[in-house]
């Protein structure tokens, strides 16, 4: 079952930096001081702004992101989305941990828990 923007198909080298980025139901991730998350009118979209460029985000990808505040805990993420796209749970929760797990690699966020 599709689920509304997780449309990224993650290449090998994402997958290989996340796996070394484990996470847990009750981890909480921020945002990394290094990357500004803001939605931006001229691109329809959220976005993470740093020095070096901009990356536009999906749906689902600012929705997750928004919810990276220090205190929210990945298994409140997945209820949220749950509620939201009200899809299959264990496809938001793979969806929820491979976008995390991705992120964190790439320093987009950082564990608070």
């Amino acid at each position: 079952m599709a689920i509304p923007g997780f449309s990224h198909d993650y290449n090998k080298e994402e997958l290989g930096m996340a796996a070394h980025n484990e996470v847990s139901l009750g981890d909480t991730y921020f945002v990394s001081p290094t990357f500004l998350f803001r939605w931006e009118e001229s691109q329809n979209a959220h976005v993470l702004l740093y020095p070096e460029g901009i990356v536009k985000l999906n749906d689902t990808g600012g929705a997750i992101l928004k919810c990276c505040n220090g205190e929210t805990t990945v298994e409140e993420i997945i209820d949220e989305l749950e509620a939201l796209y009200q899809a299959d749970r264990d496809a938001i929760t793979e969806g929820v941990i491979k976008f995390l797990e991705v992120s964190h690699a790439k320093g987009w966020i950082r564990i608070a828990s």
